[in-house]
């Protein structure tokens, strides 16, 4: 069948539509050409349209098990399930780069589809921004890293599969999560260089970019979640963060895009931080490049990892190097364009949110650092050296609570100055509590003061947001409900957003510090005594999976003498790879999870069993789930839809 061709071909022309995309509109800007303006969003949607119907016939090939195309052969089997032959189509390097080509585009159509409410001028360039940035990703894949390559005649009769690793269901959602916050950042990148070539640097922008920003961000927090959860009970060993260069990869965007969140309000309310906000657009996309050229230059080893390919990686570089080259110089010739007239006191709502900006900065910049030295030791000849825990957890943890301090004044604070006895009056009683309940609830246990800090720092936050939303809705002229309902939308995403930002903190010091862990030898008939649970080992039995065969033990759970829960953890051995993996139980709970993983079987039919008992884990998630709505709720605020004037 000549599906592959097909979609190949419609590559090769989306390159073409994208190529146009990235030179008619910003000539037709040159010279004031409406009907090169105009072309910008027909070129979008015939690039988004291809680049699509490439990506589906991808999809296709996996689902039939056309072995005759390299990369389904070298990631899928026929063995394997239905949903993972669709999910392998992003589970190497060539095909996860056309998801995040086909993400892109589909970006920029939305764009265009929206962009009536922009001044004439300004979309069509924001379009022909994202079609340099297409044009870029097209040519690496086309060039480099096509899905579509052949293996004809020498077909292979079926596939190596799918690494064993990725045939999960938290691996089906995680890649498309993560992209769309990954590439979403390309449109506050896009409006910050078209903002930069018009010089139509007034709150209209700010406002435009604000809910695609959110957006972004809410996405890029639901993919970074959904990794973490896949780490934690994926890989068997129960951890939920590694500090691994690929996370770090991820997480140094997400930093960066909060400070954008949070700069683009005050640009917009307040008319400052112009240079500043467009700054923070450039190096926000920047660090979601970064961390493709991480991921797909082969620099770093890691479960995480797709290509080890110098070639593709000095590519990559090398449009790392022009599209954030290119914009840093246009920022610095255009940068007195981009100052700030307004100004503003140093007790308002602005100083608060630059302190928040600059925390978030260095906390980035920490990671960016903790990430690159042993690249760039290694790269000079100095050796090897490995960059951990140790060092994030000292460097980042003081800085991560002192910006959640900030976060709850912030919003409590006024534009332009605030009175210091208001904010006392706003901050006492919330401080106060939070100690006297901190001090409560550690009294019961073991702790180090930085965990009951972080504790206390957590519940001021809450206790902030609480007090905050109370003198709002609190008025003599209305009733609390009439108050609330007038309240907007992007109030309330602020709120859930900084609540989620407590009660992840709050998972976190639960887990580092309650959590039990035992490595144990259990023979058929062992029981064995974990925290406030019993945990039988009955045996063990073969079982069949549709590619793989297990052996799968049976462990009873018990709690004062109550049977709590089976839990059934295997170990697996996938046929075509020939590849073991682990497959944890788990048996989750509000407060505490139940994790057993099976280690190696040893004589007498008994096993290495790892059981763990993990205090307010899922909190670590919940956090995330509510930052995530926070984040769309902003988005949907009906100010953003209004149309915005030339």
């Amino acid at each position: 069948m000549m599906f592959p061709e097909i979609g190949h071909f419609a590559l090769m022309l989306a390159l073409m539509f994208a190529l146009a995309l990235a030179v008619v509109p910003l000539l037709g800007y040159v010279r004031h050409n409406a009907i090169l303006l105009a072309s910008a969003k027909p070129l979008t949607y015939v690039m988004t349209a291809l680049t699509g119907l490439s990506f589906v016939i991808l999809a296709v090939a996996f689902a039939q098990d056309d072995f005759s195309v390299l990369y389904v052969s070298q990631h899928s089997n026929s063995l394997l399930p239905i949903w993972y032959k669709l999910s392998a189509v992003w589970g190497g390097h060539e095909g996860s780069l056309l998801l995040w080509v086909t993400i892109l585009v589909a970006w920029a159509s939305a764009v265009a589809y929206k962009s009536d409410s922009l001044p004439n001028s300004t979309g069509p360039v924001v379009l022909g921004v994202l079609g340099i940035v297409a044009t870029g990703f097209l040519s690496f894949i086309l060039f480099t890293s096509s899905p579509f390559i052949r293996v004809l005649p020498d077909q292979p009769m079926d596939g190596v599969d799918l690494n064993p690793l990725l045939q999960d269901i938290g691996l089906i959602v995680h890649p498309p999560m993560l992209y769309m916050g990954y590439v979403g950042f390309s449109v506050a990148f896009a409006f910050a260089i078209a903002a930069l070539i018009t010089g139509n640097l007034n709150a209209s922008w700010a406002r435009w970019a604000r809910p695609w920003t959110n957006v972004s961000w809410a996405f890029l927090t639901l993919g970074i979640a959904l990794g973490s959860w896949w780490a934690y009970y994926e890989l068997g060993w129960g951890g939920w963060w590694f500090w691994d260069p690929v996370e770090n990869a991820s997480l140094m965007p997400w930093l960066a895009g909060t400070a954008l969140v949070h700069s683009l309000a005050v640009t917009e309310k307040r008319g400052v931080f112009k240079s500043w906000t467009v700054l923070l657009a450039i190096f926000t996309f920047s660090l979601s490049l970064l961390g493709t050229f991480l991921v797909r230059s082969g620099v770093l080893t890691s479960v995480h990892a797709f290509a080890a390919d110098p070639t593709r990686g000095v590519f990559i570089l090398a449009l790392l190097v022009i599209i954030i080259g290119s914009s840093l110089l246009l920022y610095a010739v255009r940068a007195q364009a981009v100052k700030s007239s307004a100004s503003f006191g140093l007790s308002g709502r602005e100083s608060w949110l630059l302190i928040n900006n600059i925390l978030l900065t260095v906390l980035t910049l920490t990671v960016l650092l903790g990430t690159l030295y042993p690249l760039i030791f290694d790269a000079f000849g100095l050796g090897k050296i490995s960059v951990g825990a140790p060092y994030f957890n000292a460097v980042f943890g003081p800085i991560a609570l002192l910006l959640i301090v900030f976060m709850g004044i912030g919003p409590v604070a006024k534009w332009h100055r605030t009175q210091g006895k208001l904010l006392w009056r706003k901050a006492w009683l919330s401080a106060l509590l939070s100690v006297v309940l901190a001090a409560l609830v550690f009294t019961f246990h073991e702790f180090d003061a930085l965990m009951w800090a972080s504790f206390a720092i957590a519940l001021w936050l809450v206790l902030m947001c609480v007090r905050d939303y109370w003198d709002k809705v609190r008025t003599a002229r209305q009733s609390m409900w009439q108050r609330a309902r007038q309240l907007p939308r992007s109030y309330y995403g602020m709120q859930l957003a900084h609540i989620g930002v407590a009660v992840t903190l709050i998972g976190v010091i639960f887990v580092s510090m309650n959590s039990t862990e035992t490595i144990v030898r259990m023979a058929p008939g062992d029981r064995v005594n974990v925290g406030n649970y019993e945990f039988e080992f009955t045996g063990t039995r073969h079982v069949e999976g549709p590619n793989y065969s297990a052996d799968m033990a049976v462990i009873n759970v018990y709690q004062a003498d109550q049977l709590v829960t089976q839990m059934l953890p295997q170990k697996r051995l996938y046929k075509a790879r020939q590849q073991m993996m682990t497959e944890a139980a788990l048996h989750p709970g509000f407060t505490r999870d139940l994790y057993v993983s099976l280690g190696e079987p040893l004589a007498d039919d008994a096993w290495g069993v790892r059981i763990y008992i993990k205090s307010f884990v899922r909190w670590i998630w919940l956090g995330a789930i509510l930052m995530t709505i926070g984040g769309l709720v902003a988005a949907w605020d009906k100010r953003y839809r209004r149309k915005t004037g030339a």
